[in-house]
């Protein structure tokens, strides 16, 4: 399969729903070299649409004695929220380019807009991305920069005759100023004043209230929007730099001088950003520093989920969710806190690919990658969700056996763990049956089954009912595997277990794309699932398991996938189900 990938050109169509490509070469393979046909370090001006000025060559040269020829990316998350499937392929698009080519990747926070932003969001961001395999080079901030950025502001303003007037100060209560960018067919009023240094530093001072004056860069961006915002005024004390500062700068602003002063090669962003790329040159040129390569790539969709903050933020004040790492959501804290394993989500970016199309993907891919990582990482367990009592009356020991389980029945030289063998034992009240069904092959009347591992097959004696009829207990006899005709089938089984608590997790919304309107008319907190989370507070598990601690993973037997959840303390135990043993063919 032909896959297009960036540097080829943009706009291409967007991956039909669910397609994953054939590629099977690994992220770092896909990445490395020629392979995405980007520029050299250095050889920015090689680049389709780079803007090459009297000083360009000069600034490339000294940028090369700064970095030696090394590639350098940058993955810039806003510390306002949560990191979702989205920023993992974005994750692994910076870090991987960087170490695939030798290079270095920054972690660096766009701290611009201090009135969302919380200290919780700097860790978990952090954390994610070492969850997922990789260390910064350097953890930096936008605020780090407060200063530089605001000398090149006032730099701006003296430069008002280069392009025309590159900064445009105003200052209007109730102007279109308030806006990020002025309507695409421009105009002049009140809000368009001459650059002024004072009227900058007025807005420091605090003279202006906000939303009454904010610093705009005079340019028309590729989808026609006008001189969009470089400072603005918030008085919000920041959670780094205090109250120094009243006015804070854009992302249009920020983003290309930080990747400048760090003299980042390549600035990978997706493709809603290309608009902003003409800014971006703008900019740099404008105030004659070393100027990086804006490149695009599509982002990554999921569907059945929505991975918007102020929706997330809605889920939880909603109650519909606990938090953001509710394991029904699609952010990496839930992800993780569901027992999905970093190297799963790896995959499944590398499979995506890195395409210039947006991909749109069925969760079960996803799950699908889970299943290949945790059936080699998950050791197996025993456990029982319906628990149905069995009693083999003719035990043949006067006390409890010890059975012998493998890790891993494929490769029995990973290890053993042992579990305790008694009278009483408990089987999923689904693997009995009163009467026998054409194609059911567990245990009946009649119809005997064998325990795994235990080399015992049993046979039902008695069926015993409480007063309205429900089947509460089996007393069995047991024969040797070894002498007792084959049977049908093996089935789980648990002897002296720990009672645990386990979540089992299905979809939260019912429609593919629950913020369309089109599928969705109320709105998607109307399309909630209602059986997306079913709690079992009295499942047994085998004591192999006593020693686990939060996200550790296993795989129970017949039954799928779990991770131990943090919520787990002595004496309950608490599981989430990770994913099923098999796809559900009704999810493809």
């Amino acid at each position: 399969k032909v896959r297009r990938r960036l540097g080829t050109g943009v706009g291409a169509p967007s991956l039909p729903a669910g397609e994953v490509g054939t590629e099977t070469r690994s992220l770092l393979e896909q990445l490395r070299g020629e392979a995405l046909k980007f520029h050299k370090p250095g050889e920015n001006y090689k680049t389709e649409g780079y803007v090459v000025t009297p000083n360009t060559m000069a600034l490339l040269k000294h940028h090369l004695t700064i970095t030696g020829g090394q590639v350098r990316t940058r993955f810039p998350p806003e510390p306002n929220g949560i990191l979702h499937i989205g920023h993992a392929k974005a994750i692994n698009f910076n870090f991987g380019y960087a170490k695939a080519n030798g290079g270095v990747c920054f972690l660096r926070y766009d701290d611009t807009n201090p009135e969302k932003e919380e200290e919780k969001y700097f860790t978990a961001i952090r954390e994610m991305v070492e969850w997922l395999g990789y260390q910064p080079y350097a953890v930096t901030h936008a605020s780090d920069y407060f200063d530089q950025l605001y000398t090149w502001a006032l730099e701006l303003i003296r430069r008002r005759v280069c392009w025309g007037g590159v900064a445009v100060p105003c200052h209007s209560r109730g102007s279109p100023s308030a806006t990020t960018h002025r309507p695409p067919h421009g105009g002049t009023g009140p809000w368009r004043t001459s650059p002024s240094l004072c009227a900058l530093q007025d807005m420091r001072k605090g003279k202006f209230g906000e939303g009454e004056a904010t610093l705009r860069m005079k340019l028309v961006m590729e989808d026609g929007k006008m001189d969009p915002v470089a400072y603005r005024v918030k008085f919000t004390p920041h959670h780094r730099t205090g109250d120094k500062w009243c006015i804070y700068p854009t992302y249009d602003y920020t983003h290309c001088l930080c990747d400048s002063i760090e003299h980042i090669t390549h600035s990978l962003c997706t493709k809603e950003f290309q608009a902003r790329r003409s800014s971006y040159f703008w900019l740099c040129n404008a105030l004659d520093v070393y100027c990086p390569v804006q490149w695009e790539y599509g982002r990554l969709n999921l569907l059945y989920t929505v991975v918007s903050k102020r929706k997330i933020i809605r889920l939880v004040e909603t109650g519909a969710v606990r938090d953001w790492d509710d394991p029904r959501l699609f952010t990496l804290t839930a992800l993780r806190r569901r027992g999905f394993p970093p190297e799963a989500i790896n995959n499944f970016c590398a499979r995506v690919g890195v395409t210039v199309a947006q991909a749109t993907m069925e969760p079960h891919l996803l799950e699908a990658c889970v299943r290949e990582v945790l059936n080699e990482q998950a050791p197996r367990a025993m456990a029982v969700l319906e628990p149905l009592k069995v009693t083999i009356t003719n035990f043949p020991a006067l006390k409890a056996l010890e059975v012998l389980v493998p890790n891993f029945p494929a490769d029995e030289s990973r290890g053993f763990h042992k579990v305790p063998f008694q009278p009483t034992v408990y089987i999923e009240e689904t693997d009995f049956r009163e009467e026998v069904d054409k194609g059911y092959k567990r245990l009946a009347p009649g119809q005997p089954v064998g325990l795994r591992h235990a080399g015992y097959v049993i046979a039902v004696q008695n069926i015993i009912k409480d007063a309205s009829g429900r089947v509460i207990e089996l007393e069995v006899t047991c024969t040797k595997s070894d002498v007792a005709e084959k049977p049908k089938a093996f089935i789980h089984w648990v002897s002296e277990p720990l009672v645990c608590e386990v979540r089992l997790y299905e979809r939260l919304f019912l429609h593919k794309n629950p913020e369309d309107p089109s599928e969705v008319p109320g709105g998607f907190l109307s399309d909630l699932n209602p059986d997306s989370l079913r709690v079992v507070r009295s499942a047994l598990v085998d004591s192999s398991v006593l020693s686990a601690r939060p996200f550790d993973k296993f795989q129970f037997e017949r039954l799928g996938y779990f991770s131990v959840d943090p919520d787990s303390e002595e004496g309950k135990m608490v599981f989430n189900r990770t994913v099923t043993l098999k796809e559900d063919p009704g999810k493809a």
